[in-house]
């Protein structure tokens, strides 16, 4: 429900903060918030775009942090703790995208996506992304970006996945760094809480595992798949406390 209003305690539970932590950004307007009838509410669809591009911002420790308490926070509706494998399905990687320019990257996803038949309506899905760049770019330091839609909506997808592009050559796609972007990770969910937990997954990998050079170094699509999966269950066996 992407128009729903949430109260403080609803947001701190999906976001995995506290109330008082709520309560500070909402005084320091760090959160998007409104007043009705004196009363502080918070939108959800606002919220799902404010924590999406916090997440690509966390420092390392609040990042594993956030994705500790989120991968605890999933285990109700998703049934195994690696996403990755059914998110990412075989001919969801184009190892030698032939894209020059984001708007060109975009839309040579979108046509990606649209060919393992998990669109709906690669027209409307191409201009979500769109504005969701028009915000922020969703281009991180190191070379890596992962577009999204600008919100969720279930009947653009038949499941959430992903799909990833290596363009041949590099792009500019916005990042912090000023640097080109050269790994390309689309993802499409049919749930916030899906999006934001892969989300933190996918900077984790990126972050915590040797994945962004192995993908440059990958011969193929199939190596490149097989390297994402193995970076995920690099981060999962970190993850568990020792015996």
């Amino acid at each position: 429900m992407p128009y729903q209003l949430l109260n403080l305690e609803e947001v701190a539970r999906y976001l995995h903060l506290t109330d008082a932590d709520v309560e500070w950004r909402v005084k320091n307007r760090e959160i998007p918030f409104e007043k009705r009838g004196g009363r502080v509410v918070f939108s959800k669809r606002d919220i799902d775009a404010w924590a999406s591009q916090r997440i690509l911002g966390l420092t390392e420790e609040r990042l594993v942090e956030y994705h500790r308490k989120s991968t605890h926070g999933t285990r109700e509706f998703l049934p195994h703790e690696a996403i990755i494998p059914e998110m990412l399905g075989l001919g969801a990687v184009n190892s030698a995208m032939e894209s020059k320019t984001k708007s060109s990257v975009l839309r040579d996803l979108v046509a990606l996506a649209e060919k393992t038949g998990q669109v709906t309506d690669a027209k409307e899905l191409l201009e979500s992304l769109e504005t969701r760049e028009e915000l922020c770019s969703t281009a991180l330091p190191g070379g890596l970006a992962i577009p999204h839609p600008r919100f969720h909506q279930p009947y653009l997808f038949e499941s959430s996945f992903i799909v990833v592009g290596r363009p041949i050559q590099e792009i500019h796609f916005g990042a912090p760094d000023g640097e080109p972007t050269d790994l390309i990770f689309l993802l499409c969910c049919q749930d916030d809480r899906i999006h934001l937990h892969t989300l933190s997954r996918l900077c984790m990998m990126a972050l915590k595992t040797e994945m962004l050079s192995q993908l440059r170094a990958a011969p193929d699509a199939t190596a490149m798949r097989d390297c994402i999966i193995a970076a995920e269950q690099e981060v999962l066996a970190e993850q568990k406390p020792s015996a």
